[in-house]
């Protein structure tokens, strides 16, 4: 199918109709996109254009809700474009005309080469390795939207953050630890690594990164700017819980070993309170521990210990 105009200077090419949306090129866009089948912000042409004259085509899709329920979809199917290009980039304005606040956004890349950066922002590592509270376990979400918020704002809120970067082995774990079933071959191609056998007995490599940003338009003016780099070390954030020993069983070294572990309880704290930003009180009231950051249990005597009629057993 041919250019088509639709409404308000906009011009659309080859579209197409599917079960749960209908969809298109957008090829030109000269004035304010109002009406069917596409309606976007005021002030979305101009930027539309800025693109289109770089020669870029930007994808639209209108999702049809009531044929996606009947299809007992819950969340949209994804949309896979295929494209080859020099440039390595995301445009990122479009979608700050309408915005209300900052967005969030994670990247993910698969490469041959290596680790994916940004050019044109900083690209950070966000802290890896430390230690943090028991607390922190049932809690993981919370802890990590305080700590992305700290480290987002400690960076003048425009840099990017490395989160994970590895290389992925089809049908070979080779995570530490894993976070989720490894891909197979047919996975990595289906997500565009064209590369990868499917057949042979060594089908290749992906290196996998994702990058976490929120941007707005005061401290993201620009398009986010890609470099493939050799970095291939494997690298995640990580954050490291220890569960100290609560049986019942009697030592000489038991009084000690409560000491290191009332020591690594106070560092515990001071690394939370650091990453999130949350006062010291509230994290002791959290950890629910004594002015020498004990436990109930771990002062009480041997005999209360086999019984276990202390709280906090």
């Amino acid at each position: 199918m041919g250019p088509e105009p639709v409404s308000g200077g906009v011009t659309l090419q080859r579209r197409n109709q599917q079960r749960s949306h209908q969809e298109g090129f957008l090829i030109e866009a000269d004035g304010h996109l109002r009406g069917p089948p596409f309606t976007i912000p005021e002030r979305a042409p101009r930027v539309l254009q800025s693109y289109i004259k770089q020669g870029m085509y930007f994808f639209v899709a209108k999702v049809n809700l009531n044929e996606q329920k009947r299809l007992g979809f819950t969340y949209l199917r994804p949309i896979q474009v295929a494209y080859e290009s020099p440039k390595l980039m995301l445009p990122i304005r479009l979608g700050m005309v309408n915005a209300q606040g900052p967005q969030e956004m994670f990247v993910f890349t698969l490469t041959r080469a290596g680790r994916v950066e940004t050019t044109n922002y900083r690209t950070i590592r966000l802290p890896t390795g430390i230690d943090v509270p028991e607390f922190v376990k049932p809690d993981f979400p919370d802890f990590y939207r305080k700590l992305f918020t700290k480290q987002h704002r400690r960076e003048g809120q425009e840099a990017v953050f490395l989160e994970y970067c590895w290389n992925v082995v089809p049908n070979t774990p080779s995570c530490d630890p894993c976070t989720a079933p490894y891909l197979t071959a047919e996975e990595l191609r289906s997500l565009g690594a064209f590369w990868i056998s499917s057949t042979a007995n060594l089908p290749g490599e992906a290196v996998l990164t994702r990058l976490h940003l929120r941007y707005d338009s005061d401290h993201f003016p620009e398009d986010l700017q890609f470099q493939v780099t050799a970095d291939r070390e494997n690298w995640q954030t990580r954050y490291v819980l220890h569960h100290p020993y609560s049986g019942t069983d009697e030592c000489s070294q038991l009084v000690a070993y409560h000491r290191t572990v009332w020591d690594r309880r106070r560092k515990e704290a001071e690394n939370y309170c650091d990453l999130t930003g949350s006062s010291m009180d509230d994290t002791r009231a959290k950890m629910r521990v004594a002015a020498d950051w004990s436990v109930p249990y771990e002062n009480a005597t041997w005999w209360e210990r086999i019984w276990k009629v202390m709280d906090g057993k």
